[in-house]
């Protein structure tokens, strides 16, 4: 191509500033290298493309083109936009190899080099173990032995991972640096890469006579107990942290921390609400009608060690209580898991939902009695309930069983 366009040629606008240019110039060198392009004119591309940034490189070249001068009869080249990026020159293969990652430096500003050998010696993984607790080792909390697989030091070389105490020694095939150089060819001519040394597995040294316990990684899989002491207050979902009691890391490194996941299984008689505690009473029809007074067994009853006077709690049933009624205890609930961390103990309530019991069997004496009684009391016909005590009736009992 006589007399080319250097702008078209990079597929810049004249406007351009020398950033956007070196930028064009090493994309389209990229695509139309001889050893990239199977174009039969590639080499002439490549040759344009270099011609081009040349000139729009060199301020006096490009004040030159832009007269429309001769602009390669101007001062020097205006240099090579890989010139000082790793050692990379141009895209030319011939004449030797260039490592893969200066390349990369070069086009993404990243600095080439090794990462150098990785320490022995890391921290351990934070682990997540599970329990179950009962409802009163959830409400008033519980030392409680949690059993779970983890690494612990290695007793037989005390976490040095030798067999005799000795320190590693450098590696003769990487010479410490945990890494080598491997060469390969390709359409860019040699690459040359980084990879861990296999010898030291990028460690840099080795242990000449490993552990034959821990095979030289200073900890050994085993399984652990230890006593966890949970507040009273938890509930399923809650998480215990204990710090350092995880896994201890790779030689011999500090644990990671220890999360006991708690989970509280169903209890026959009560159901936790937040702070609260809900049960459900059984009543009969005549006792409802009456009013009655109770002494009902409390959630603590179930602790072995439960004084006495709070094995039971006191509970008064007024006249006329309907099905779905639901009676209040104070301070028979939930310890407040954030106020027990403050050192208080505030405690939810119980709530005590009455279900109102008909008889479905009568004798003849008992069915006669009922009927005297409905017709003392005008009791003749059924009465249809309005929507709002409907809706109040049935609430309290779905509240009741949920």
């Amino acid at each position: 191509m006589s007399n080319p366009d250097y702008y078209q040629v990079l597929g810049v606008s004249r406007d351009a500033s020398a950033d956007q240019i070196k930028k064009a110039y090493r994309k389209m060198a990229m695509k139309v290298h001889p050893d990239v392009a199977t174009d039969p004119d590639a080499e002439e591309k490549f040759k344009q493309v270099n011609e081009a940034y040349e000139v729009l490189s060199d301020p006096n070249k490009k004040a030159a083109f832009d007269r429309g001068g001769d602009p390669m009869s101007h001062g020097a080249s205006g240099g090579d936009p890989f010139a000082g990026m790793g050692g990379f020159s141009g895209f030319s293969s011939a004449g030797g190899g260039f490592d893969i990652g200066d390349l990369f430096g070069a086009m993404f500003g990243q600095a080439p080099g090794g990462r150098g050998p990785k320490s022995r010696v890391s921290r351990g993984q934070d682990q997540l173990v599970r329990t179950k607790l009962t409802l009163p080792e959830a409400v008033f909390g519980v030392t409680k032995p949690v059993t779970f697989n983890t690494y612990l030091i290695c007793e037989t070389c005390n976490g040095s991972g030798s067999k005799d105490g000795r320190d590693p020694v450098t590696c003769t095939q990487c010479h410490g640096r945990g890494e080598i150089i491997v060469s390969q060819r390709s359409i860019l001519g040699e690459i040359r890469t980084s990879q861990p040394c296999p010898a030291c597995q990028g460690f840099g040294n080795i242990i000449p006579e490993p552990c034959p316990e821990c095979s030289g990684h200073g900890r050994v899989s085993q399984q652990r107990t230890i006593n966890v002491k949970i507040p009273g207050g938890v509930d399923t979902g809650n998480r215990v942290h204990l710090q350092g009691q995880g896994e201890i890391g790779p030689g011999a490194g500090p644990a990671g921390d220890l999360y006991v996941e708690i989970q509280v299984m169903p209890h026959d008689t009560f159901r936790r609400d937040r702070d609260n505690l809900e049960m459900v009473i059984r009543l009969p029809m005549s006792l409802a009608a009456l009013g009655t007074e109770m002494d009902i067994d409390t959630l603590e009853s179930e602790l072995p060690d439960c004084p006495e006077e709070n094995r039971k709690v006191h509970l008064d049933v007024p006249p006329g209580t309907q099905s779905g009624t639901r009676l209040t205890i104070k301070g028979h609930g939930v310890p407040s898991l954030r106020a027990n961390r403050r050192g208080e103990n505030p405690r939810g309530d119980l709530g005590v939902t009455m279900l109102v019991q008909t008889p479905t069997k009568l004798d003849a004496e008992q069915r006669e009695l009922l009927a005297q009684l409905a017709q003392m009391r005008g009791e003749g016909s059924p009465e249809v309930l309005s929507k709002s005590e409907e809706k109040g009736f049935f609430n309290r009992l779905k509240d009741a069983f949920q």
